[in-house]
């Protein structure tokens, strides 16, 4: 019999018991949620409608944790995964789930964390999916531990279910063709210079005209629809390419569509929703608490022949405070990091009290947890669209619009 870790609570299932239970859901995880009895079991790797066995390794208050050992029943969702690590790595968590499928789940977890974190039964928009389902990402960033006498160990991303353990990744197939090519040599290159290394390290992998940048400090260019970016390749930029123009489009489309003259786009980056938008606007101004994205953000006009836009790096605690837009005729885009806004930034927004504000967020739970604010604000939500930038994982842009009512 297995030996239980320390900290193991018993009940209400030994450790490594094996059971046998019904799979009805998904988390916004991705694992599969079923019940014994009435008690949940979260099992990662399974699918609705599937009878699984699987075995328990974690017992909390309210739940416990499996692995999957076996499939007694599919799903006819259920296909086979591309990746020969899928199960893993920890970087997909829906290659074995068929795309329209995902795409359903992913906007019913949407609706769910509306009505039940922020009480609001409001229709989403069926997600819109990806024009690419593999073969996507323009940037990785695999890394690996301190090597050990001098030798490499994995090189890759974290191992399903560890907060530690490197998973060792040859190929990803959700990652562009440039970067697959380009991987083999950059594992070579890190495995004969192991004793170099005194820690580990994140490698960077990012595609910028059809060549790989791994210096974090290299300038990279991205085409988007018309319109070309120049930003350094260790800072953030959407890394979906192949969906990036419906998407800047769709935001520019809810951007306009309150009637507004003016766009604030105030997480600017280097200027890719400013820049995408601004035909649609007699002025635009792009806010940033970072100069030097700022400054990127300027340069990114120049060279497109925007001159009606500008760019200003502000103090978080002054975000709006050089604004001089009248707020009755602007729209406020905001892209907020994963974290989502803090209370700082939105009292500033709602003082500022633009006509209409279009929320990107790139992680629903927070960006539902701002909703709330926003509804005591006195906004009023137009519509929920779920975009798919991340097929096989977890991972979901939503574009919440928002009206402020008279």
């Amino acid at each position: 019999m297995d030996t239980p870790p320390r900290r193991f609570v018993p009940h209400p299932f030994a450790y490594h018991q094996e059971l046998e239970l019904d799979i009805d859901s998904l988390t916004n995880q991705g694992d599969g949620v079923g019940r014994v009895d009435g008690w949940v079991v979260f099992v990662p790797f399974t699918l609705p409608g599937e009878r699984v066995r699987a075995r328990i390794y974690r017992n909390d208050k309210n739940c416990s944790y499996a692995d999957l050992v076996s499939v007694l029943t599919p799903s006819a969702d259920r296909t086979e995964p591309l990746c020969p690590a899928f199960g893993y790595c920890g970087g997909c968590q829906y290659q074995h789930l068929r795309y329209e499928a995902q795409l359903a789940w992913k906007t019913a977890q949407v609706a769910d964390l509306l009505r039940l974190q922020a009480g609001l039964d409001q229709p989403v928009n069926p997600a819109i999916p990806s024009p690419r389902l593999y073969a996507y990402r323009s940037k990785i960033t695999p890394h690996f531990h301190k090597p050990k006498d001098a030798k490499m160990g994995n090189i890759g991303f974290l191992r399903t279910g560890s907060r530690s353990e490197v998973c060792d990744v040859k190929q990803c197939p959700i990652a562009m063709e440039p970067i697959n090519e380009a991987l083999p040599a950059l594992r070579r290159q890190v495995q004969q210079a192991a004793g170099a290394y005194k820690r580990g390290a994140t490698l960077l992998m990012r595609v910028s005209e059809d060549c790989v940048l791994t210096n974090p400090h290299a300038v990279c260019c991205e085409q988007v629809g018309d319109l070309r970016f120049h930003f350094l390749a260790g800072d953030f930029f959407q890394n979906n390419p192949s969906i990036l123009p419906t998407f800047t489009d769709y935001v520019a489309q809810q951007a306009v569509a309150g009637g507004s003259r003016y766009l604030v786009d105030a997480y600017c980056g280097s200027g890719l929703f400013a820049l995408s938008l601004a035909k649609h606007f007699e002025q635009v101004l792009g806010v940033e608490v970072s100069e030097s994205s700022a400054d990127w953000a300027r340069a990114n006009a120049e060279a497109n022949g925007i001159r009606h836009a500008q760019f200003l790096a502000a103090s978080a605690e002054a975000i709006f405070e050089q604004v001089s837009f009248p707020a009755a005729e602007t729209t406020i885009v905001i892209d907020p990091p994963r974290k989502g806004c803090d209370g700082v930034f939105l009292r500033q927004l709602f003082n500022f009290v633009p006509r209409r504000v279009v929320y990107v967020s790139c992680n629903p739970a927070t960006h539902v947890r701002d909703l709330v604010a926003f509804a005591a604000a006195g906004y009023s939500i137009s519509s929920v669209q779920p975009f798919d930038l991340f097929p096989q994982t977890k991972h979901l842009e939503c574009v919440t619009t928002l009206d402020k009512q008279s």
